[in-house]
Formats: C-alpha cells, sequence, structure tokens
C-alpha cells in the first residue's frame, strides 16, 4: 500500500506542516488508500524534504510532484472536470500559498512572540523531543529564512505579507461550497492543508485572528477538515 511520510500532528490536524497536510487531504478527499508514517527526520526524503510517499518501487516528494503522480497513476477525477482558466487559478493560488508557508514558519520558529509557545506545544504533543533538538531546528530555520529573504524582514513585516495572502484567499473562497463548485477539488485540500495548520493552531497569532474572524475561510477549513477525518 501506498505510504505517505510526513511531520507529525499538532493540536489535532494530521500533519503540522501545510504541504504534508495538503497531500493529506488530497489522498483523503480522492478516496486513495494508504498509510500514514509521520517523521521528523527528513534525511531520507527526495530533495531531503518532508512529504515524500513510497508506492511500490516509486519514491515521490514535493507535494506538486506528488498530487501530479497520484493523478496520473491512480487516474484520479477529483481535478478532471476544471477549466483551462481553473487550472490556472489554481497555479496562482499554489504559489500564493508558498508564500504563505514562510510566514507561518517564520511564526512558529523565529517570531520571539511565538516561538517558546510553539516549541512546549511541539513538546507536550511529541515528548521524544528535546530542547537541543528544538534549537538545532531552530537554527537550521533562520538560515532558511534568511537565505529565503523573509528572515531579513522584522516580525511585523514578514506578518503583514502574510495577512495579504490570508486577504487573497479570503476573497476567493465563497460563502457555499468549495472553489471550483459544489465539491471539493484539489485546490481545495492544498488551501486547507495551510488554513488548517492556522486555524486549529492553539496560539493567538495576527494569521489566526485573521481566519477566525473570517466565516468564510473557517467554514471551508472545518468542512474539509470534516471529509478528511471522518
Amino acid at each position: 500500500m501506498l505510504t505517505l511520510y510526513s511531520y507529525p500532528t499538532l493540536f489535532g490536524v494530521a500533519d503540522n506542516n501545510g504541504y504534508g497536510l495538503k497531500v493529506f487531504a488530497f489522498l483523503k478527499l480522492a478516496g486513495v488508500p494508504f498509510r500514514h508514517e509521520h517523521i521528523f527526520d527528513a534525511s531520507k526524503a527526495p530533495r531531503g524534504q518532508l512529504p515524500y510517499i513510497v508506492d511500490g518501487d516509486d519514491t515521490v516528494g514535493d507535494s506538486e510532484t506528488i498530487l501530479a503522480y497520484l493523478t496520473k497513476k491512480y487516474r484520479l477525477t477529483i481535478d478532471s472536470a476544471l477549466t483551462p482558466e481553473q487550472r490556472t487559478q489554481n497555479l496562482l493560488i499554489t504559489r500564493m500559498l508558498d508564500d504563505l508557508y514562510w510566514v507561518m514558519s517564520y511564526s512558529r520558529w523565529k517570531d520571539e512572540r511565538y516561538w517558546r509557545l510553539f516549541g512546549d506545544a511541539l513538546k507536550r504533543e511529541h515528548p521524544a523531543l528535546t530542547d537541543e533538538g528544538l534549537l538545532k531546528a531552530r537554527e537550521f530555520n533562520a538560515q532558511r529564512y534568511y537565505y529565503q529573504g523573509i528572515g531579513r524582514f522584522d516580525p511585523d513585516a514578514a506578518m503583514a505579507r502574510g495577512l495579504a495572502d490570508l486577504g487573497a484567499i479570503a476573497a476567493l473562497i465563497p460563502q457555499q461550497g468549495y472553489v471550483h463548485g459544489d465539491t471539493p477539488s484539489g485546490i481545495d485540500a492544498g488551501i486547507y492543508g495551510f488554513i488548517a495548520n492556522i486555524y486549529f493552531y492553539d496560539i493567538d497569532t495576527p494569521l489566526k485572528q485573521f481566519v477566525v474572524a473570517h466565516d468564510n475561510i473557517v467554514r471551508h477549513c472545518r468542512a474539509i477538515h470534516a471529509a478528511v477525518t471522518s
């Protein structure tokens, strides 16, 4: 059986990283059977990044590459009715979520206002983690942020980028249904992966305040959450 390797749970979501949760939700919505293995060590993953899947002799990394692989191999129809314009919109949303990822990660590992709360939550849920290990991870992420660019922003400026991304999402999600109609498609899984890691995140960041204040985002997140956890 196909196996998804991704980061562990936190605050009741199946992966505390948006990309892994996106793949998890896509697999659930598309009806593909799989095992889910939670790991912290990404050293064996393609490109050294989670998530990745192992499917027979195939090992596939990168969330978008995984979704394309699954769609082709298993002839999935979750996105088959999309128009060319909708597929273009999906690409733009996906790239925007890439930007939001860096702000979310920054808020957890770098922002002094929230970092200790995040570390304490990880240790409560995963007691095998040590302070030393978390500090090494924090230092590693600080380097990533610096070279990506978000690490050169002060916390409020970094947060403003994420709030702008969330504002675009708020404008895209309808009051009823899903992004492209009455049933969820792949992009709904992608949005859920990131929004659930803000909405269910039990730390009161400006990102969470924004999400909670927008009923359409909350409704969409809870609807997908119910569909993939039932």
